[in-house]
């Protein structure tokens, strides 16, 4: 499978999870000596996460302002953001591995990269109320709707590709969250002391 239909399979495949259709998986299964291709093809996620990451921080600037140190602030949360990604690529191999589930952990990273294009759509959707001056009533329910339904995606996600209970699932999603937050706080700390 070349690249373009590799992505177009995954994106089709995060879209049908996102709308509840759990047979999306089914496109990301694979023979056992392919899913390692098909989960290394699945980082093309990021990049095409890129805009949508850039877009919300274009937008928060809208809202808030232009920090002092823009470039110096972004050039952070760009490390940010692929230390986060990568961290919880690697945890989550592990922690598969805990829960006797490593000969699953191919499928479950694709989709997991996969949805999280569909994730930060989501997000970028629900910024822009804000952002065209709605009341403060619709842009904060727009961004709990986007929020909870990023945060369904990604457990029914890692629910049927790791074949884990629903409790095991939230507290993969709970760690992806903190991981996110701590690189988030350590982020914010070192922009604060070059502001």
């Amino acid at each position: 499978m070349n690249r373009t239909a590799a992505i177009g399979n995954g994106l089709q495949a995060a879209l049908m999870l996102a709308c509840g259709r759990r047979e999306g998986l089914s496109l990301l299964a694979v023979e056992p000596a392919h899913e390692m291709a098909v989960a290394r093809r699945s980082f093309w996620a990021v990049l095409l996460c890129l805009p949508a990451f850039v877009a919300l921080h274009l937008l928060d600037w809208a809202q808030t302002g232009v920090p002092r140190h823009a470039a110096t602030n972004f050039g952070w949360d760009l490390v940010s953001y692929v230390a986060g990604w990568a961290g919880f690529a690697l945890l989550s191999h592990t922690i598969a591995a805990r829960f006797g589930r490593a000969d699953r952990w191919p499928r479950f990273i694709a989709i997991w990269n996969w949805c999280n294009v569909i994730q930060y759509l989501m997000l970028v959707v629900a910024a822009l109320p804000s952002l065209l001056g709605m009341p403060d009533a619709v842009a904060q329910t727009a961004w709990l709707v986007a929020m909870g339904w990023a945060l369904w995606l990604e457990w029914t996600a890692t629910r049927l590709a790791l074949d884990i209970a629903p409790s095991a699932a939230a507290g993969m999603v709970a760690l992806d969250l903190a991981l996110g937050l701590m690189l988030v706080a350590m982020t914010a700390g070192y922009t604060m002391g070059t502001g």
